[in-house]
């Protein structure tokens, strides 16, 4: 089974965390450090970002990430040798994001293999049409058994949303604004009407919430509303402070319980 869905299977009822940082950021060979902290204190997914050049659904923070890591000599043929490296240490769902270009490039038949052979589950690429996700994505992620998850907005549309949620499997990323990515401090009226209009359309795949959380009041929101929680900006944050996985985790946790 593929280990997002055994992750969701195993733990229904129980609030997820998944993590996101960008590969080669702070540091080119500090992938695999990051990774092994975040299991062994408890995170149940990871998202590691691809760095591009321009992350068009990135905020600053991920956007600096990104040009540090690209200055740091981070390609995807690199990242796929260091998850490689740690594949028989790592147990909980790895997830790739990035955006369409640098995969094309790379092949998509190619990326998939590459994916499973490094350990990879999923992929989240915010730039993939829908279309070509179906007609071309799919097939060659589907003979790999890796999963694409897609994003949803407040803008999408029930019928959009259906769709989605008939075309994937292992989970929809719930994204909580239209917005880019980054920290806030509350979500507001309409972002909880959107979750609660979500959660009534009693969706087959489970969701993750993300964009925006930073503190408990996010994290509550989110956690009572989907499946988990996903933290990108912030951490990566810290991460870039501190330049230590541990050190960056108590401080993201700290700032949870606030």
């Amino acid at each position: 089974m593929n280990t997002i869905n055994k992750l969701f299977s195993e733990n229904k009822g129980h609030k997820l965390l998944s993590l996101y940082f960008c590969a080669g950021a702070p540091t080119l060979d500090g992938t695999a450090d990051v990774i092994l902290t975040l299991q062994e204190r408890g995170i149940n997914m990871i998202e590691v970002g691809i760095p591009f050049s321009d992350p068009m659904a990135d905020g600053p923070v991920i956007q600096d990430a990104a040009t540090t890591a690209l200055k740091n000599g981070m390609t995807l043929r690199t990242l796929f040798a260091q998850l490689k490296a740690i594949k028989e240490q790592v147990h909980i769902p790895l997830v790739l994001m990035g955006y369409l270009n640098p995969i094309m490039q790379y092949g998509i038949e190619a990326f998939c293999q590459s994916c499973v052979d490094s350990g990879v589950s999923g992929v989240i690429i915010p730039d993939l049409p829908f279309d070509d996700y179906l007609h071309t994505v799919k097939p060659a992620a589907d003979k790999y058994d890796l999963r694409i998850i897609m994003l949803i907005t407040p803008e999408t549309s029930e019928e959009r949303i259906r769709f989605i949620d008939q075309h994937t499997d292992g989970f929809i990323y719930m994204v909580s604004s239209a917005a880019i990515t980054g920290a806030q401090k509350s979500f507001d009226d309409a972002k909880q009407e959107y979750f609660r209009r979500i959660n009534a359309m009693n969706l087959r795949n489970p969701r993750m919430i993300g964009f925006g959380i930073s503190n408990r009041q996010t994290l509550e929101a989110a956690q009572q509303n989907a499946a988990g929680a996903i933290i990108g900006s912030k951490f990566v944050t810290l991460l870039s402070e501190s330049k230590d996985a541990n050190e960056a985790l108590d401080k993201l946790f700290q700032a949870l319980e606030q």
